[in-house]
């Protein structure tokens, strides 16, 4: 899935989005090369990239290299934002935290 978000009325600056569903794979640099690439393509001189799978440590550290700034975000910081922000999660169950009533067991 790929996206644009303007980030401004007249999309001046815009922000490019790539989604991927990688079971198994960890996304290296040569994919996320790829993506600074597709950025230009896109006018872009920021971009998001989201994998449910996991980012190489060379991918990580090309992100560091580079004039532009590309977001990485793997399946783990991705369930986090999800529970974060309540986007696409539910509640399963919910827990009753008890406390001793004190005043209960008072005698008067």
């Amino acid at each position: 899935m790929d996206g644009i978000i303007k980030e401004d009325p007249l999309g001046l600056d815009v922000i490019y989005l790539q989604a991927k569903r990688y079971p198994e794979k960890v996304v290296g640099r040569p994919e996320v090369q790829g993506f600074a690439g597709a950025l230009d393509m896109q006018r872009a001189r920021k971009g998001v990239f989201i994998t449910t799978s996991k980012f190489s440590g060379d991918a990580r550290e090309y992100v560091g290299l580079i004039e532009k700034k590309i977001v990485l975000i793997d399946g783990q910081e991705l369930a986090k934002l999800m529970i974060q922000y309540n986007l696409g999660v539910g509640i399963k169950e919910t827990y009753a935290v008890k406390q001793i009533d004190s005043d209960y067991f008072n005698e008067e």
